[in-house]
This record gives structure tokens, sequence and C-alpha cells, in this order.
């Protein structure tokens, strides 16, 4: 039997328990009681014990159920022990136990067999009601443990619109485990008669009650502050959960305390009606779409269409006789939502009043932002809205050189002064890494040593990138606002709208961030430390400022953007995107300014199922985004073990780690790699805490220059057209598998299936090479490992379009305005005319965003000076996409006549 150790988490380790002991069970139902093998009966015994410590926390099969199978196993009575795990296991395989009880004897099985089967398709499951779990927490005997199921069992009413089962624990401890590890668990009661400590011991369970903070806090605290000590942690771990305190404690000693996520406290009551009611309002709250059901709604009047839109109601498509194949693929619900009314009960996405504008704030809640929009046109639209918004000509920004392409457009647009940051690069690999915060902190200190601080408007980062790499957040911010304390925020967490609903990756979340920050720059404790350091740094030159760990002044601003593609890793249409706000200057200064922005770039005609897909991903999240991202984060631990572990895959491929794609000096924890075929998993939790960048974990980057396929061909010849498997990024030696909550163990499992296909086939066919052949395949291996070509930072902006030579920034909109009129372009072929000019002395500036996919970010922007290693590079590119060359004429350039034209570039508006 496999170790805890072989787990990456707890979910994983129960559902193989138990289709263990299924197996198990069966083979012992199959011998004759006299002659069961030591070793087999061992092996259950094992796996009994093993569940034991993870069964308490679920209430199905339920700890009562559990010890009934138990007294099978002891009485020999095997052929009901294997029927009894059978039902529970193909239970907790169907979720049969959402829908109705689960006999563990032989009674009417067939027919509950089929039943099961009819209710796996998506009309049935979508008339059920929905199920989840209350966790109690009380320190009761098993009388009183029955009879608190039981009140609970009785609160039940045909009208419900969910149906729940309770878990009870004992403890604190018990309860964070709990909610940590059973995703059934919606709603927690909190009695007086909890205690601190587990009596259950498991490494496994450790690992996630670390998670939820240190014990410490525990140290000096009496009893009774228990509860509202435990409604605070949850919040910490599962914010979205409801939390019901009962207490003794007078109403002066609660009143004001922080109680967390405590919707209600009750006052020393057994009202269990009253309890349950709030129960299933709670869950209500975030069980509802008001979008969606105003869309449902709307589908089902009868209405005259003399408006827009011949598809509406499909009718365009019913009474044609040559487009009828549309309808049947769709199915007629779409087009009975298809509309452009936005009365009749809907909304209108420009200016919402009603469904939609609730559905927003449901979203803000979700996500912890102060206020949410919605986007049917993408995150590059949200980006250029945030970016319009806020950033007004001749403002400085400071933004990752490899960002989205929208990001730089959207400053052309804005008319930004732009300062690009270099990231670090990973030559061997041929990708950019993220940007170090010394790169930051040191853009700033020359700006505010140029006495230009007060022009600087925003800082823009890209959180996490397309490879994986995110930022600590909550550094970067508090360390910037100790230098420029109203200094802007936008991240683009486009890959990244999943975090929120994962304990390990929330810290790092711009929303979660920005919350704390809020909350600490109000403290005395951050006053203190803030005064105390601005006395050790005056006078100090820049150097020392680097080195120094900043505070952020309690003075400081917080203001946050992030802009989120729901649509790549949540449930949603594509093009669904969200933008979420937590600006302390919101109301006073940019609302207006964001209002026009929004209606600049969002369409007066909005796709409404669009709108409501985003409203139905929220209510998911909401409700069991906790068991999606964890069970994401899952499929992808297992595929870097499996490919790890394979000696056949070892040969051709490589899984990278932090180590590969984070440098040492910028992972303090030490962490290198989360899984190792000696010691195992390693806890992402302390890296996430301290390092200055993290890996994610869902985002696989495999190095496959070992198999002498480049990244692209692998990706498009090997994988898509022989196998079906599809990816988007790829490298010159690398191709990025990304895990989403769609992602199952199943894919998993093919993908490695088809890896070991790929590398036995490579033995073969190195096993009949001739000897030239195979040394034509150690060249492309080499080449590709070994021959890298070193990446380009950004050079500089020409010095027409640089208000002086003091500072880096750069005015792009008048270099992309430039190159509008063609007499001021030329064309260049890089292995011919360019170099030359190079070679002699002239220099040359981009006329255009040069954007070659892989990276997939620009490697030259208007009125960038095209250096020599740009050059080296773009010859070294064997990829067949570059947005913004020409093939037949070469690359644009400015003629020396313009660029003598443009007056020197001076900053439009100073930023007050």
């Amino acid at each position: 039997m496999e170790s805890v150790s072989d787990y990456y988490s707890a979910i994983q380790l129960r559902a193989d328990r138990w289709s263990a002991l299924r197996e198990v069970t069966a083979s012992l139902a199959r011998e004759a009681p006299s002659k069961i093998p030591a070793k087999l009966r061992g092996r259950a015994e094992d796996l009994f014990e093993s569940l034991s410590l993870i069964e308490p926390y679920w209430a199905f099969p339920g700890m009562a159920a559990f010890d009934h199978l138990r007294r099978q196993m002891n009485h020999n009575s095997y052929e009901d022990l294997a029927f009894s795990v059978h039902r529970v296991t193909r239970a907790l395989t169907t979720g049969a136990y959402r829908r109705r009880h689960i006999p563990l004897e032989r009674e009417n099985t067939e027919q509950e067999e089929h039943d099961d089967e009819a209710l796996q398709s998506l009309e049935m499951r979508a008339l059920t009601k929905p199920y989840f779990e209350v966790l109690i927490v009380d320190n009761v005997s098993d009388p009183q443990e029955r009879w608190l199921k039981s009140n609970v069992l009785n609160m039940r009413r045909a009208e419900d619109p969910f149906i729940y089962e309770a878990v009870v624990v004992p403890s604190l401890e018990d309860a964070l485990i709990a909610v940590l590890f059973n995703h059934n668990i919606q709603a927690i009661v909190v009695r007086p008669g909890l205690v601190l400590k587990s009596t259950l011991d498991n490494e496994i369970l450790t690992k996630y009650l670390n998670r939820a903070g240190s014990p410490d806090i525990f140290a000096n605290m009496s009893p009774e502050d228990y509860g509202p000590e435990l409604c605070r942690l949850v919040q910490r771990v599962r914010p979205e959960l409801d939390a019901y305190l009962v207490t003794e404690r007078s109403v002066e000693d609660i009143a004001g305390m922080d109680l967390g996520i405590c919707r209600r406290v009750f006052y020393n009551q057994e009202d269990f009606l009253e309890l349950h009611l709030n129960i299933l309002r709670g869950v209500a709250a975030r069980n509802k779409t008001p979008f969606f059901t105003a869309l449902v709604e709307y589908s089902k009047q009868p209405t005259g269409v003399f408006h827009a839109m011949p598809i509406s109601r499909g009718k365009s498509i019913t009474r044609s006789h040559w487009i009828q194949d549309m309808g049947a693929f769709y199915g007629p619900n779409i087009f009975l939502a298809e509309t452009s009314a936005t009365s009749g009960g809907l909304d209108s996405l420009l200016e919402p009043h009603g469904p939609i504008k609730e559905a927003q704030e449901l979203a803000s809640r979700a996500f912890g932002s102060k206020q949410t929009f919605f986007a049917t046109n993408g995150t590059s639209t949200c980006n250029k809205i945030v970016v319009q918004a806020l950033v007004r000509p001749g403002d400085i920004v400071l933004v990752d050189r490899d960002c989205h392409k929208s990001h730089h457009y959207g400053l052309v647009l804005a008319g930004a002064e732009v300062v690009y940051l270099d990231s670090y690069p990973l030559n061997e690999y041929s990708m950019y890494g993220a940007v170090p915060l010394r790169e930051i902190k040191l853009q700033l200190l020359k700006l505010r040593a140029a006495g230009k601080l007060h022009r600087v408007r925003m800082l823009l980062l890209t959180n996490c990138t397309f490879d994986g790499l995110v930022y600590n957040v909550d550094r970067v911010m508090e360390e910037c606002l100790a230098i420029k304390p109203d200094l802007v925020f936008l991240w683009d967490e486009a890959w990244f709208a999943f975090a929120r609903f994962s304990p390990t990756y929330r810290q790092r979340t711009a929303m979660r961030c920005a919350n704390n920050l809020r909350k600490r720059l109000k403290t005395e404790e951050q006053a203190d430390a803030y005064k105390k350091q601005q006395k050790k740094l005056q006078d100090a030159p820049d150097d020392v400022w680097l080195k120094t760990r900043l505070v952020a002044p309690p003075h400081g601003r917080i203001r946050v953007y992030a802009t989120q593609s729901t649509h790549k890793t949540l449930t949603s249409l594509r093009q669904g995107s969200m933008i979420h706000v937590s600006d302390q200057d919101f109301k006073g200064e940019v609302e207006q300014s964001f209002h026009e922005a929004y209606m600049t770039h969002t369409s007066t005609s909005p796709n409404y199922q669009i709108i409501a897909s985003l409203d139905v991903g929220r209510r998911q999240v909401e409700l069991e985004g906790f068991e999606f991202v964890q069970r994401q984060i899952e499929a992808a631990m297992s595929m870097r073990r499996a490919i790890t572990s394979h000696p056949q895959l070892r040969k051709y491929f490589k899984v990278l780690t932090a180590g590969d794609m984070i440098p040492n000096e910028y992972r303090q924890s030490g962490v290198t790699s989360y899984y190792d075929t000696e010691q195992g998993w390693t806890d992402m939790w302390d890296c996430w805490e301290q390092d200055d960048f993290v890996l994610d974990a869902t985002r696989v980057t495999l190095a496959v220059g070992g198999t002498g396929w480049d990244g692209d061909t692998f990706k498009t010849d090997v994988l898509m057209d022989k196998y079906g498997i599809q990816i988007n990024k790829t490298s010159r030696n690398t191709v990025l598998f990304m895990t989403n909550i769609g992602t199952t163990r199943s894919s998993v499992a093919y993908l490695i299936e088809v890896l070991v296909e790929i590398a036995n086939d490579l033995d073969d066919l190195l096993d009949d090479a001739s000897k030239m052949e195979r040394l034509a395949f150690e060249k492309r291996v080499k080449n590709l490992t070994e021959n890298y070509p070193p990446l380009p930072d950004f050079s500089r902006f020409h010095d027409a379009f640089r208000p002086d030579d003091v500072t880096s920034e750069g005015d792009i909109r008048t270099a992309y305005y430039l190159s509008y009129d063609a007499a001021n372009c030329d064309y260049l072929e890089l292995d011919g005319s360019l170099k030359a000019a190079m070679d002699a002395g002239q220099e040359l500036v981009s006329a255009s965003f040069i954007i070659p996919y892989p990276p997939g970010f620009p490697i030259l922007v208007p009125g960038q000076v095209i250096s020599r290693e740009i050059l080296a590079f773009m010859r070294a590119l064997d990829v067949n996409e570059i947005h913004g060359y020409r093939a037949d004429l070469g690359l644009r350039v400015f003629t020396a006549d313009a660029l003598a034209s443009v007056p020197r570039a001076l900053p439009k508006m100073a930023a007050k």
C-alpha cells in the first residue's frame, strides 16, 4: 500500500483507499472463509485503519456506517462486507449519496443502480435538489451526537431548496481540518462545547492544519474564545462559507469582537428551526444568479420581435430550408434567450440597475473586491478600460515588457510615458521569468531622483505569467508604496481567476493583498514600524533603499485593480471577463473616468449568454470553487509525479521545477521542486508565504528538446495532429500543459499514455536508425538543449521619443502614430539591408510592434531602438508566426528624416 507521503491531497488519498478497499473486500468474498490469506486480510485492516483517520470529516458514509463495515470485517462476513463497500464506493464515485439515502443492505439494488444511471443525465441532475454538508463543532458524547443529527434531520421540509447532512467534530483543530478537507461543507455551526486539540494524528491531516494558522495563536487563549477564533480562522482559509456561533457569553462581550465569517450569533438556545432556516438562507444567497435567472424567465415569455436580431427566438433558423443544422446543433434555448432587449426583466450592461447590477455585486463579494465589472469581449478590453480610466497623457507607467499586447496598445491610446521593466531571462528554455522587485524599486528611485515621482501613475504587472510565475503581491505593493504612497497597481490576472478559491493561492491575489494591506496600514504596529524605518533611511543613498525591505506608510492609498479572464480558468463562455477594483479613491477620483472608458470599449450589444455564464460561474465558485480548484491542483501534481518518476519519460522529457524557472535568490524558502522521487511531496505553503516568486503548480512546463522536436512542432505535428491533445503555449524547446477546473484524472492518464508511446516510438526509431540518422538526431537535440540564443532585454526608446537622457520613459503614442504616414517608414530585410545598416553604424528604430508567437509579447515596440541582441534573437527565431513582421518586405523602421522631424518629447500633462 502506498504511503501517505505518496499523495499530495487527502481527497485523492480517500478516493484511492476506498477503491482499494473495494478490490480487497471483493477478493475476500471470493475466498473460502477457512482459506483467507493473512496478507489479504491484513491489507483490508490497514485500509480500514487509514480510512478511520479520514472518515470522521465526512457525512457520507458516516462513522456509524463505517463502524458497521468494520464489524462485518471482524465477524468475517466477507460477502456482506464486499457488497456494502461496493455500494459506498459506487455512491462516492457517482455522487448518488447527494440524491438519496444509500442503504448498505441487499434490497432493491438493481432498481437503485438503474436510477443512478438515469440521474447521470444533465437534465435529471438539474432537477434534483443540491446537496451540501453542515459542520457542527461541539465536544459531545455519541448519544448527544445522534441527538444533534436527529434534530437537524427533523428540520427538513418538502419545500426546502437544498438537502444537507451534518458532520460533528469535537475540536477547533478538527474543524479546521474538516473545512480544508471536506469540500461538501457549506456552513459551520460553532457550539460552546468545542475543545482545542484533535485526538487524531495523521501526517497529511497535519499538513492541512498548518495552512490554517500558527499553533502559537492558541497559547494564551481561553476556551470561551475558541469559537470566535475558529470563525476568524475559517475566514482566512475558506471565506465563502457561512458560520453560526452558539454562545453563552453576554451580548456585550460578543458585540465588539471580530467574528470572521459568522453570519449570526445564537445565544444559548436550541432553536433548530431558526438555525435550519438561516443555514438555507445563507447558501441560497450564494446560489442566487440574478441575471441568469432573469434570462431564463425572459426566454419563457411569448414575445413579438419588432427590433434587431432576426435570430432572436430562433425565427430566422426555424423558417429556413438551409440552416436547420445550426438549430439542431445548438438547440432552442440559446435562441430563445438571444435578444437585444434591456427591459422585460433584463438589464443594460452599460448602465446596469437590475439583475446585471446585482450579479456584479455578487461577483464583487465572491472575489473580495469593492467593485466588480463584467466584460463580454475579453480581458484585452478590460486592460484598456483600466489604463484609459486611470492614465492621462504624460503620466509615467511602469510595465513589464513581456506583458500581454493589450497593455501596450492601451498605453498608446492613453498617451502614457512608458518605462519598460525587464524580467529575468530563462535563456535555456527561451522564455522570460518575471520582474524582480529590485528592478521595480530601482526605476522608481531613479524617477524620484530626477524629480519625476509625481508623474508616476501606475505599476502594471502580470500575475501569474503565462508560464506560471506568481509574484509576492503583498510585498511588491508595500515596498512600492513606501516610495510612491499613491501608486496605482494594475495586476493582469488573466490566468489567475481561480486562485481566489484556494487557501494557498489566494494569499497572492490582488484583491486579497489589497484588503490585507488596507487593514494593516491602519494599525499602530505599522505606523511605528514605518516611523522607525524612516529615521534609519533619512538621507540614505538609493542603494540602501534597494537593499532594505521597505515598510509602507500609514498614509499610503490602496489603489488596486485586477483584470481576469474568467473564461480561461473558470466557468464562462469565451471572452467572459471581469474587472475587480479595490481603490480607496475610486469614488472621488476615478468613477466618472472609469465609466467613460467603460463606455468607450464596451459594445452596446453585449452578448447576454456571456453575461449569464459569468453569473453562473460566480455561483459555482462560491459553492464548489474550493473543491474544483483543489482537484485541478491534484491533477497537475499527479502529472508532475507521473512524468518525473517514469524512467522511460525521463529519457526524453523533463518537468521544469521552481528551481529551473526561479533563480535561487528569489526562493527564500529553498524549495526547488513540489515533487521529488526520493522525498515525495513538498508542501507549497511555505514557499507561497515567503518567496519573491513561486510557481503555479497547475502549469506544467515540459522540456521536449530531448525528443529532437522544437516546441511548436511537438505541439502541432505530434500532440494535436496525431493524438488530438490541445495545448497553447510553447517555447523553442518546451510545451506548456495547463490543468483547469475541468481537468480529470482520466485526462492526465491519457496524456501520460501518449508521452510513454512517444518515448517508446523514439526508442524504436533510434534502434533502427543508421549512423547518420542518429548523428542528425543528436545534432537536433544539442541545438535545442545547448545552443540557445540569449534573450534580449528592452534596449531603449530613441531620443526622439524621450523627454531627456536622465530616465528611460518613452512616448510610445507619438511613435505609434508617426508610422501612420507611410512616407515616414521603410522596410529592411533582416539578413540584408537591416544588418548592413547596423554594421555601418546607423541607429535603426522600429515603427511597429513586433510580436513573435511564441513567446507572444512584443520584442520591439514603436520608437524602440533595434539592438544587435534583438536582431540576433529574431534571426534565431524558428517560429511560423511573427505579428508586425512581413517576410516579403522585412522589418518596418522609421526613416532618418521622420525621426528628425519629431520635436523632443515633453510630458503632456503633469500629474497632481
